[in-house]
């Protein structure tokens, strides 16, 4: 395989590893190196990449990126009782435009992607998300992305991309292949009501950052139902991070938003992860042990995975049926993981590309609400979004 555009993990990266103990991850990984190149990713599973692009970033001032410290800490971490195989290919330096790096990315992560290897993108401005995206134009039809963040990051489409309204761009340019929009962890103060009321028309979720933290379970079936997941950094609160990342005094702690990145490792569909807008500061060991300890949970969510939605046969699931006024909604519950998705019902003259979106992940609170007469959320938003 052609990857060309990754530069080798630095010497001193390698110089640490050699310290380590022989079970530590960095001991177990495969990693392109100067002295013997890019590694055999034929039966890697996962594959670690830096994309060191930041110019698009509102508050660009010239600085760099380094992600050494994220890699030296998450190679000292231990693994999990893991079966997958990781790798990791190193770095995507600077193109000679902001567009040469998206087609950097973007060629990467198609060809991880259409190798079944889930690609873990460390950046850079989280604008990255639209390359991203993008990589999927040739892989599959639609696309569902998740995005851990306290905006909505729709922004000016009218304006160049910015980190700030990469998300506008995805929604207005052609292809179009997004599917879905979710925004998990915003903060109203931060998001204009425009945005907001944009949100709403085009049937897109959003989750604000005090449903979450009071039931953070509610993650899940959204993550379950993503391709991409993107996470920007800012969305985690200031007593968490370093100097350079105190971004608002409020947002996810360190356990919140490491329980929802391993939701989104767990989710069978989710073939793309990216973690951005880290800022490099010399010594800020709590930030690297941050983003460290959120790859290893992702990591362990994907070695968690269980295939439970083969609804093609009856003996691995329970169907409900529930009446509410003069609608039918139809759960089905997974026996082997007691997972729920409900049916969304199609107008006959629908587009065949979205025939599969047909069931929607749900959690047990929306069964026990349609039992009481109260039509799930998700279940609406997807219904208005597929037959209007």
């Amino acid at each position: 395989m052609n990857f060309n555009f990754l530069s080798p993990v630095s010497d001193s990266v390698l110089a640490h590893n050699e310290l380590l103990s022989q079970q530590t991850l960095g001991r177990k990984l495969k990693i392109h190196s100067e002295q013997h190149g890019m590694p055999d990713i034929d039966d890697v599973q996962m594959a670690i990449i830096g994309v060191k692009e930041n110019r698009n970033d509102i508050n660009y001032i010239g600085a760099e990126l380094n992600f050494d410290d994220i890699r030296k800490t998450f190679y000292s971490l231990y693994p999990g009782n893991w079966h997958t195989t990781i790798a990791d290919l190193g770095d995507i330096e600077p193109g000679e435009s902001v567009e040469d790096s998206y087609f950097a990315l973007r060629t990467t992560v198609e060809l991880l992607v259409e190798k079944k290897i889930i690609p873990i993108i460390l950046g850079g401005s989280q604008d990255l998300t639209y390359a991203n995206y993008r990589a999927y134009d040739n892989l599959q039809p639609m696309v569902n992305i998740v995005n851990v963040d306290t905006n909505f990051d729709l922004g000016d489409t009218n304006l160049p991309i910015k980190n700030n309204s990469y998300v506008g761009k995805i929604v207005l340019d052609e292809p179009y292949n997004l599917f879905n929009y979710s925004t998990i962890g915003y903060q109203t103060y931060f998001n204009s009501q425009d945005e907001i009321d944009l949100m709403e028309r085009l049937y897109f979720e959003a989750y604000r950052l005090g449903e979450i933290s009071n039931n953070i379970n509610s993650v899940e079936p959204v993550m379950r139902d993503a391709h991409i997941v993107t996470v920007d950094l800012k969305s985690v609160r200031a007593a968490e991070v370093g100097e350079r990342l105190k971004f608002t005094p409020n947002g996810l702690d360190g356990k919140e938003i490491c329980a929802i990145t391993r939701y989104a490792g767990i989710s069978n569909k989710v073939s793309s992860f990216g973690i951005y807008e880290y800022h490099y500061a010399p010594k800020d060991t709590i930030t690297a042990m941050l983003v460290a300890q959120m790859i290893w949970y992702f990591v362990e969510g994907v070695n968690c995975r269980v295939k439970d939605d083969d609804f093609t046969n009856p003996n691995i699931y329970q169907k409900y049926n529930v009446l509410i006024d003069e609608d039918e909604l139809i759960f089905f519950k997974s026996i082997k993981t007691g997972r729920w998705w409900i049916e969304i019902p199609f107008l006959t003259n629908l587009n065949n590309k979205l025939k599969k979106h047909t069931l929607l992940p749900c959690a047990h609170e929306d069964y026990k609400a349609a039992t009481s007469g109260k039509i799930p959320e998700r279940w609406y938003k997807a219904y208005r979004k597929n037959n209007f």
